[in-house]
């Protein structure tokens, strides 16, 4: 009995088999990219609130001293 003869494209090529590998890696670390990307907006957003925050402070301030002092 003969073994059933190997077609080539049964078989991945390295090149194909290289690019299977990349892509999964890109995938992942495109993840971490997304991620990180959200993680720097949400952080961006509160130093927004941060400082629009600490200018209300001041403007109080200001507006007490010039009040107090005028």
């Amino acid at each position: 009995m003969q073994a059933a003869p190997v077609r080539a494209t049964a078989i991945p090529s390295f090149t194909t088999a290289l690019r299977a590998v990349e892509s999964l890696l890109l995938s992942s670390g495109q993840r971490t990219a997304r991620r990180n990307a959200w993680t720097s907006v949400l952080e961006d957003r509160r130093r927004a609130k941060d400082r629009v925050e600490a200018q209300r402070v001041l403007d109080q301030s200001v507006s007490r001293s010039l009040s107090v002092h005028p």
